[in-house]
């Protein structure tokens, strides 16, 4: 599918099933939670890159793939408009504090590459330092790697005719207005310059051993699957046997000294779900 046209009627994937959508879902977060408990146990350390055009599904497919996994080892990374000390930083000095310690998994919903990007295509970076970036990002990567650090790099692609109904559907839905931010709208007017700005980074950063792998995302669950079933499959884990946790047996005689407080003088809830049983 090439991103710089509309996807031709008739060539859109079939949304996926829901039932089977399901069904994979489960088994693939189960997964997730196996190879997280690898992840503990071998001291691994996983970094996880998700880019692409606004509307994409990077967020949604997130969502799915932390939903099960302990979240004192897994990190969401989305960072919010550099301050002035930041800005006046080496740029990748910011996100290095983010980077997985042993044992953790870390999710960047957009990462170091909004240079390439956003900034690049809304100037709100200089040509120098634009290019400064295209440089250093490879080596930056190549350090990671090198260090142990196992590193994929998601690019969430989907059409300029998807992205419009999915920005019109979000203008229209109250709890998801939100995610719409004047930003997103104009990449609807930039689509070329996006276009050009992603190529122009596949050039300078597609590299062995930080390879981009791009996930179709025409269809959310289509690509929540693709992406998941992908990520198992790009890290080298192996099942741990869970450690056994025995349940013991609640004595059967208690401190016989103990006064529950009187419950009046608690303060609680009102039980408003009461009213939905009528």
């Amino acid at each position: 599918m090439n991103e710089h046209e509309a996807v031709p009627e008739g060539t859109r994937p079939r949304k996926l099933a829901k039932r089977a959508y399901e069904r994979e879902l489960r088994r693939l977060q189960a997964e997730l939670v196996a190879m997280q408990q690898w992840v503990i146990a071998s001291g691994a350390r996983v970094c996880l890159v998700f880019e692409g055009r606004d509307a994409a599904g990077k967020g949604s497919a997130i969502k799915r793939i932390t939903e099960y996994l302990n979240p004192r080892h897994a990190r969401i990374v989305a960072l919010p408009t550099p301050t002035d000390r930041e800005r006046s930083q080496w740029y990748f000095q910011r996100y290095v504090e983010h980077l997985p310690a042993a044992g953790e998994i870390v999710l960047f919903d957009r990462s170091w590459y909004n240079r390439a990007g956003v900034e690049r295509v809304m100037g709100f970076c200089t040509e120098p330092e634009y290019l400064r970036f295209l440089r250093q990002a490879p080596a930056f990567e190549r350090m990671l790697v090198e260090d142990g650090i196992h590193l994929i790099k998601y690019w969430f692609s989907v059409s300029d005719a998807e992205q419009e109904a999915r920005f019109r559907s979000r203008a229209e839905d109250p709890m998801r207005r939100w995610k719409l931010s004047p930003m997103d709208v104009e990449s609807i007017t930039r689509w070329e310059e996006y276009s050009r700005a992603k190529d122009a980074m596949f050039a300078a950063t597609d590299l062995p051993g930080s390879r981009w792998v791009t996930v179709e995302s025409e269809d959310k669950k289509r690509s929540r699957i693709n992406v998941m079933h992908d990520i198992l499959e790009r890290i080298p884990w192996r099942y741990v046997e869970p450690a056994r946790i025995e349940i013991p047996e609640r004595p059967a005689e208690r401190d016989t000294d103990y006064v529950r407080p009187n419950r009046d003088d608690l303060l609680y809830a009102a039980d408003v779900a009461a009213a939905l049983e009528r």
